[in-house]
């Protein structure tokens, strides 16, 4: 079997993206799969969790509100199942996933100050995450990404800690407010120029120390950064920067060239790629079969980067 049969052989939300990304699928057999999502699948199990409350798991980041990562973060309340929906693709214009996305919204409220879910809270982290779930389902996020570019460090990038206990930025924020952006961009067609400079230099941050290494010392930061992960949540990777990189239309870099090497390096004699770093918590369920196992996600993943690299290059 080859990879690309192991791919459509795979979810819904695998094989409308590798249809799409891939093979060059005709446009009208990549939006009937995609259609999928919502109906069957990880998608469809995702959508039926939702309580009557309207959320998942009766919190926007903490299940129930409960602030107990004692097993590792729990990734079963709104925030990161509606984010995780984004990455599957699903349909925003679905009728069943509208509803579910307007029944989120109005009901929902952040932990720290019970603000509205689309508001998000005061820090990068949610800011980020609640403007790409908003962006993806057509809702108006200018003053969410405004609030998020006024609180940008001097290095470019961003923390989701005030600036009072640090001003130097995180690769686990800039990389979550660059995504943001993205979506942003993609929902509204133009940044405003704040927006886009942030952008710009957002990429640089990540640029100037090759994704994953310190600018002062050159040393890895988190040896983490070099094992690759799905769904990342908050967590950065090195694959979760290039694919960043890729959506965002930037022209490949040969800072990236070092990522991209390790990338290559690390494709089986079978040409797919394993799941790695599994990140612990509590989870809707399953998708894949755990860490040093092929992985559908990182290989549809890591093919789609090195094609953008290898014909924008």
């Amino acid at each position: 079997m080859s990879v690309a049969d192991w791919l459509m052989a795979g979810d819904p939300a695998i094989r409308w993206q590798t249809m799409r990304d891939l093979l060059d699928a005709d446009p009208i057999d990549v939006v009937d799969e995609r259609a999928r999502v919502a109906r069957e699948g990880w998608g469809a199990r995702l959508l039926a969790l939702q309580l009557e409350d309207g959320s998942w798991d009766h919190g926007a980041w903490w299940p129930s509100g409960r602030r107990d990562a004692a097993d590792g973060q729990p990734w079963s309340s709104t925030a990161h199942v509606m984010l995780l929906l984004t990455h599957l693709g699903v349909d925003p214009d679905a009728h069943d996933v509208r509803d579910a996305a307007a029944r989120a919204f109005a009901s929902v409220r952040w932990e720290d100050g019970d603000q509205p879910f689309l508001e998000g809270e005061s820090e990068a982290c949610s800011l980020s995450t609640a403007i790409s779930i908003g962006a993806y389902f057509g809702q108006d996020m200018s003053e969410p990404v405004a609030r998020m570019v006024a609180d940008r460090r001097g290095d470019g990038g961003w923390n989701c800690e005030p600036s009072w206990r640090s001003n130097r930025s995180s690769f686990h924020s800039t990389i979550g407010a660059l995504e943001a952006l993205v979506a942003h961009r993609r929902a509204v067609g133009a940044l405003r120029p704040a927006a886009a400079e942030s952008l710009e230099d957002g990429q640089e941050y990540l640029l100037e120390r090759r994704l994953m290494r310190r600018r002062t010392t050159g040393e890895v930061v988190d040896p983490a950064y070099q094992r690759f992960s799905f769904p990342t949540y908050w967590h950065y990777d090195v694959l979760r920067a290039l694919e960043h990189l890729r959506e965002s239309g930037a022209e490949p870099d040969e800072r990236a060239g070092e990522a991209i090497d390790m990338l290559r390096a690390r494709r089986s004699s079978s040409g797919t790629w394993p799941l790695e770093n599994t990140h612990r918590g509590k989870v809707p369920f399953v998708m894949e079969d755990g860490d040093g196992r092929p992985s559908r996600w990182n290989t549809l993943r890591a093919l789609r980067v090195l094609r953008w690299w290898e014909e924008r290059g």
